[in-house]
C-alpha cells in the first residue's frame, strides 16, 4: 500500500516547524511508527508532513529537581536503556521493554506515542501514572488533561509537544507495570501500572477510550488486605470496548487480575 500524495518539509527549528503547520491539513512526523502505517492504509490524508526529527534540541534526558525532563524526540529505546530513567523511574524503564519490538523502539519517540494517544499504548498510561507535565510550544498540560479520547489529544493545530516532565517520586516508592498481550510485541489487551508509598496510584490501559486513573480502587488501598474489594472496584471503574481480540467482559476481568498482580509486586518493592 502507498500513502496519498503530500508535501514534505524538514524544519531545523521549532519556529520553522510551527510555521509549516499553519496549514490545517499539515501533520507532524516524528518517529513515524504509527503515522506511516495509517498513511499507507489511507486512514489519514495530510497535505503536508512536517518532519521534526532534525530539531536536535528535542532529544534529551535531563535532571529536573530529582525528577526528569525528557525531550519529545527521545526514543523508546533510549528510555529503556537510560541509567537515569532506571534509577529514578524504574516502572518506566521496565515498561519500555514491553513496547512493540526493538525495531519499533529504536524509531518510536515518547512525544509521538503520547500525541498518538492510543489508549492501549504504554506511554500514555505511564504519563498518567507518573503525573507528568507536558510542555508544548503554547502551554503546560497535565497528563490527566492531555488525552481527549481514543487517538485524540487536546493539542491544537500548530501546537507541538516539546518536553515531558516527570516529578520526583518519594523515596521508597514501590512500583509495578503488568500487561497482557497475546504475543510478545502485540498491543496489550489490558495493562495496569501501580505506585505504592506515601500515596497509591493505579492506572489502566486498554480499558477505556483513554488511559484512566482508578481513583476508587486507589482509595481502598489504605488496607491492602482488602484485595478482593480493590479488584472488584478496579473492574467496575473501567469501560472497555469489545473487538475481535477480546470482549469487554474479558478485558474487565484482565484489569482485575493485573491490578492484583501489580499491587502485590509493588508492595514487595516498597523500601
Amino acid at each position: 500500500m502507498k500513502p496519498p500524495a503530500f508535501e514534505y518539509v524538514a524544519p531545523a527549528t521549532l519556529d520553522e516547524a510551527v510555521m509549516a503547520l499553519a496549514d490545517d491539513d499539515a501533520m507532524i512526523l516524528a518517529g513515524g511508527q504509527s503515522l506511516v502505517p495509517m498513511l499507507n492504509f489511507r486512514l489519514l490524508a495530510p497535505t503536508c508532513l512536517v518532519d521534526i526529527t532534525r530539531i536536535a534540541d528535542l532529544d534529551y534526558i535531563k535532571d529536573w529537581n530529582g525528577g526528569l525532563r525528557i525531550g519529545a524526540l527521545a526514543r523508546h529505546h533510549t528510555l529503556e536503556t537510560s541509567s537515569l530513567v532506571k534509577e529514578r523511574f524504574p516502572v518506566l524503564h521496565a515498561a519500555m521493554r514491553l513496547v512493540a519490538h526493538l525495531a519499533i523502539r529504536n524509531r518510536g519517540t515518547i512525544g509521538g506515542s503520547l500525541c498518538h494517544a492510543d489508549p492501549a499504548a504504554e506511554l500514555p498510561g505511564l504519563a498518567l501514572l507518573l503525573e507528568a507535565e507536558l510542555q508544548t510550544t503554547k502551554r503546560t498540560i497535565a497528563a490527566a488533561e492531555f488525552f481527549d479520547g481514543a487517538l485524540t489529544s487536546v493539542l491544537e493545530q500548530g501546537e507541538i509537544l516539546t518536553e515531558i516532565r516527570l516529578p520526583a517520586l518519594p523515596v521508597g516508592t514501590g512500583w509495578a507495570f503488568e500487561e497482557f498481550a497475546r504475543r510478545s510485541g502485540d498491543f496489550a489487551l489490558a495493562g495496569v501500572g501501580v505506585l505504592v508509598g506515601s500515596d497509591t496510584r493505579i492506572t489502566a490501559i486498554g480499558a477505556n477510550e483513554t488511559p484512566i486513573r482508578l481513583k476508587r480502587a486507589e482509595a481502598l488501598c489504605k488496607d491492602l488486605s482488602k484485595m478482593d474489594a480493590i479488584v472488584r472496584s478496579a473492574r467496575e471503574e473501567v469501560s472497555p470496548n469489545s473487538d475481535l481480540h477480546g470482549s469487554a467482559d474479558y478485558r474487565r476481568h484482565l484489569i482485575g487480575v493485573l491490578t492484583k498482580r501489580a499491587l502485590t509486586a509493588a508492595r514487595e518493592r516498597t523500601a
